[in-house]
């Protein structure tokens, strides 16, 4: 497998993980509301409240263990995107860049 399709393959994971984070926190915002919910009603048993902030607190901790691996994911692939521009303006040096507008010109004339 080329190192292109490595990084090709770790920008799809992390969009995935992007998508299934998003996913998560609005469960999570459900979770939290229902809990809100539960605590307002009049009727409702203190059991049903504790159990429902467990379950939000539950889901909260995996939602914070998504948002770190998510952070490093993408200082990682920051750090790709960083050394491969710095790798291309080491490369292009002026007179590079002066050749090709030239012969761009001259196709245009």
């Amino acid at each position: 497998m080329s190192h292109r399709i490595v990084i090709e393959e770790y920008y799809k994971d992390i969009n995935n993980l992007s998508m299934l984070l998003n996913g998560t926190v609005n469960s999570y915002k459900v979770l939290v509301s229902t809990a809100n919910d539960f605590n307002n009603m009049a009727l409702a048993k203190k059991s049903d409240v504790k159990n429902a902030i467990k379950r939000a607190n539950e889901l909260g901790e995996v939602v914070d263990d998504m948002i770190s691996a998510f952070s490093d994911s993408i200082k990682s692939y920051n750090r790709y995107i960083k050394t491969k521009s710095d790798v291309i303006n080491q490369i292009s040096n002026s007179n590079f860049v002066r050749i090709e507008l030239d012969n761009a010109l001259k196709r245009t004339e």
